[in-house]
């Protein structure tokens, strides 16, 4: 059961990213494009940069988001604590992990989870792909991801699954100070509606994973659950979207659906496309971020409204919490469980 949720500025329509990853042009959406002269010189074709105070608001406005006084009410869940005899799975970290073909030149922080009735079992295990890996995987941060799946695989609410944590790349050589893109490997991949990203996952990691583990994971997409928060959560939005083959179920924390490289779009997007088979749990809260590039808040209830809208299968939790895990550590489990039944 679905449930449902309680000035112009450079780049307000993300037309050059969004219309060349999904294929759309000025036919296509119905209506007349914006003349090329005038998209550039409203600066509509660059990224938005907040280094200067825009509307007596600074950057400094934007720590009042991160963590707010309303989250002190969100804690681990009771599952990130696992009784004495539950059996835990092992972390191994990869600190520098730098194979990546699709991404050339970058490295990165990846941590595979392995539980422990891996070994015990001959059917291929369930897959949970994080974004922002570091953040999930810490043992004592606000999701504590492992410590959750060892107690609900050994309470039987979880097949065995293998848990990928992947941090954004680093550039190996950074780019040169003149380069727009200079500093933002993290948003490059993230924030682009392209399935660029995807194919990293697809094409890049898993193949190690695989390997690595000693073994393949599942190929059902809904046994496949993709993750994230704030860019990593439209990340994970973007990578099922493209690949619904390959990713079934998303979990979107403080997702990004805000105008950085076009994301403001996808609610008009899910609306007017053929409905894909993804089932999506995401949150967002009252303190969420509201800065020059939108309204947390409000892009995820719109995002929320266009799923209702088209058909899909999604929940939408909406709480107090700000543009952090916090809120999302606290009902984890519970996401996991609503994203796996039946």
């Amino acid at each position: 059961m679905k449930q449902r949720t309680a000035t112009l500025t450079r780049r307000q329509f993300g037309l050059t990213g969004l219309m060349g990853a999904a294929g759309l042009g000025a036919a296509a959406l119905g209506r007349t494009q914006l003349p090329v002269d005038t998209y550039r010189d409203l600066g509509l074709h660059e990224r938005f940069d907040w280094e200067s105070a825009i509307n007596g608001r600074s950057r400094d406005d934007f720590q009042q988001f991160l963590n707010p006084p309303a989250d002190g009410q969100y804690n681990p869940c009771a599952e990130a604590t696992p009784a004495v005899d539950t059996p835990r799975g092992e972390v191994k970290e990869y600190p520098a992990w730098s194979e990546s073909r699709v991404y050339k030149g970058t490295e990165r922080g990846i941590w595979i989870y392995r539980p422990s009735q891996l070994a015990a079992s001959s059917e291929a295990p369930d897959l949970l792909f994080v974004q922002d890996g570091g953040g999930y995987v810490n043992p004592a941060g606000a999701m504590r991801v492992p410590a959750v799946l060892d107690t609900m695989i050994h309470a039987g609410e979880l097949r065995p699954t293998v848990g990928v944590f992947v941090n954004p790349g680093q550039r190996t050589v950074p780019r040169g100070a003149t380069d727009p893109e200079r500093g933002r490997q993290r948003s490059l991949e993230y924030d682009t509606l392209t399935d660029t990203y995807v194919r990293f996952v697809l094409e890049d990691v898993m193949p190690w994973v695989e390997k690595e583990i000693g073994r393949p994971v599942s190929a059902d997409p809904a046994r496949r659950t993709i993750a994230g928060i704030s860019s990593g959560g439209i990340c994970a939005w973007t990578a099922a979207w493209f690949r619904p083959d390959s990713f079934g179920k998303v979990l979107s924390h403080c997702g990004s659906f805000t105008n950085i490289r076009g994301g403001h779009n996808y609610p008009y997007l899910v609306r007017t496309t053929n409905r894909k088979p993804i089932r999506m749990f995401m949150t967002s809260g009252s303190n969420d971020l509201d800065i020059p590039l939108g309204s947390w808040p409000l892009a995820n209830r719109q995002m929320a409204l266009a799923l209702d809208y088209a058909g899909y299968d999604y929940k939408f939790v909406f709480g107090e919490g700000g543009h952090n895990l916090r809120h999302g550590g606290a009902i984890l489990a519970d996401s996991l469980r609503w994203l796996v039944r039946g």
